[in-house]
């Protein structure tokens, strides 16, 4: 009786059975299956539409592109740690359908996962042929929304750096390397570890006996879109806030039981909802010697990626999905095929629960966003403008009044905004020249309405002197408070 051959040389004999298929691929093949992966990227977001948003990026963005369409300039009168590319969308569907409402970026959110996981199947198609292009797009589209539904239903920077990321190693696996750079920008662009994917590419790049012309078409077509869009907002700007600019946030000291555990939970999230596909990759991980290393160096950078900074939020998982889902679909290549059934049958029930748990989590912190802005709403005009001292900008959104300040949130002026709950939040702590830009605006255009939204969290103004004294030099408490938070209106001689 003849030994079974070694997994590393199944793998190798189906790579060549696909190379050899690839001249007599039947035709129609993306015509049923882009339908077919749009309507299960439907159903897989569904949750998202329950809420008019799930988490603060959100708000944070849909105030950014307020002040944008208002005439303000990225990095100047408005700022955040992340690219531009994002807030430039958000700004053009404000244009296009009306700022009150976030269903179409939601829409834009379902098409992102439907592009990525075209990518994805186009990749495993390319590699293992028709069959494996199908389990690709179906087992990413399955395994997306396995985290937290307030990360995993959010419109925000990860979904909308997925397709960028997928789309490179498709480029590069084709030799396209044009198209692999204008893919990596994209990705960096929309957030900075999307840049992760970089190492994947140059390693697809390396293994190809590359001419010097292909290496200069990536370099020009992956510096081209980031230097155009440094020129297009402010360089210095740019550069500050998106590479140089992060010091204190990108740091493990301070609370460093509180992100273990945050790390520790959102692991556990990933690996339950990947629980059909991180199977067949541990029976299966030597494949990494027989085709498959890309594959690991794009998980080893994506992991790398979600480290940054130590801070572990789980949407920084979504950037693991990709070629997680590809490494499954290359171990499936070589196991029985009633695994593959498996994998399925055990990612559309995680993914079902998942649903189920987006479709009825609560979301109390909405609510009391909701409450606040109506406050602000019954006692300010929509001309005047307001300061919300807190971690949540939707509320600004949600009233429909204007920030007081570039910074949007408390964490920009005090590093709460990575997640700190211990000593290194305060003033000292911020960015860098934050509270004195800070000083001047609130002194050349006083708010009309500040609202300490801290409720007991550590940059309260009684820790924070600069905002003390100005809160008691100026402006008086209301005696009614909104769930804790706080309201100051200008005192009669203030």
């Amino acid at each position: 009786m003849l030994a079974e051959p070694p997994p590393s040389l199944r793998y190798v004999s189906a790579c060549a059975a696909t190379a050899a298929a690839r001249e007599t691929r039947p035709a129609g093949y993306w015509r049923r299956l882009l339908p077919a992966l749009a309507v299960l990227a439907a159903v897989t977001r569904l949750p998202s539409f329950r809420h008019p948003l799930w988490n603060p990026d959100e708000g944070y963005l849909a105030v950014q592109a307020r002040i944008l369409a208002d005439g303000g300039a990225l990095y100047e009168t408005v700022v955040d740690r992340k690219p531009p590319l994002l807030p430039w969308l958000y700004e053009a569907c404000f244009a296009l359908f009306g700022d009150d409402s976030l269903h179409p970026l939601k829409v834009l959110a379902i098409l992102a996962q439907l592009l990525t996981a075209a990518a994805l199947a186009a990749t495993a198609r390319d590699r293992w042929g028709d069959r494996a292009g199908r389990t690709a797009g179906v087992l990413h589209l399955l395994v997306s929304v396995g985290l937290n539904p307030e990360d995993a239903q959010a419109a925000t920077f990860e979904i909308f750096m997925l397709p960028f990321t997928a789309a490179a190693v498709c480029c590069a696996g084709r030799g396209r390397w044009t198209g692999a750079g204008l893919a990596v920008a994209g990705a960096f662009l929309v957030k900075q570890t999307g840049g992760a994917v970089l190492v994947p590419v140059l390693w697809l790049l390396w293994r190809s006996s590359p001419q010097r012309a292909d290496l200069v078409r990536l370099a020009v077509a992956l510096a081209l879109p980031v230097l155009g869009a440094a020129l297009l907002t402010d360089p210095s700007g740019f550069l500050f806030w998106t590479v140089t600019g992060s010091g204190a946030y990108a740091t493990f000291t301070g609370s460093e039981l509180h992100v273990l555990s945050r790390a520790l939970a959102n692991t556990a999230l990933l690996c339950a909802a990947c629980a059909g596909l991180i199977a067949p990759v541990v029976r299966v991980v030597r494949i990494a010697g027989a085709g498959a290393a890309d594959l690991w160096l794009w998980l080893a950078a994506s992991s790398a990626a979600v480290l940054a900074g130590f801070h572990f939020f789980g949407h920084y998982y979504l950037q693991l999905l990709p070629p997680l889902t590809l490494l499954a679909v290359a171990a499936l290549q070589v196991l029985p095929r009633d695994r593959l059934a498996s994998a399925l049958r055990t990612s559309a029930a995680a993914c079902a629960l998942f649903l189920v748990w987006g479709l009825l989590a609560p979301r109390p912190e909405l609510a009391h966003a909701h409450r606040l802005a109506a406050q602000v709403r019954h006692r300010t005009a929509p001309t005047e403008r307001v300061l919300l001292w807190g971690m949540h900008p939707e509320t600004y959104w949600l009233a429909d009044r204007a920030p007081a300040s570039r910074y949007l949130t408390a964490g920009l002026l005090t590093n709460y905004s990575g997640g700190r709950d211990g000593p290194h939040v305060g003033e000292k702590y911020g960015v860098a020249g934050a509270w004195p830009v800070l000083v001047a605006e609130l002194r050349d255009r006083p708010p009309t309405l500040i609202v300490d939204d801290s409720r007991g969290k550590p940059y309260a103004p009684e820790r924070l002197p600069t905002l003390r004294r100005l809160l008691a030099g100026r402006y008086e408490p209301l005696p009614d408070q909104v769930d804790g938070a706080v309201l100051y209106v200008r005192s009669p001689g203030g």
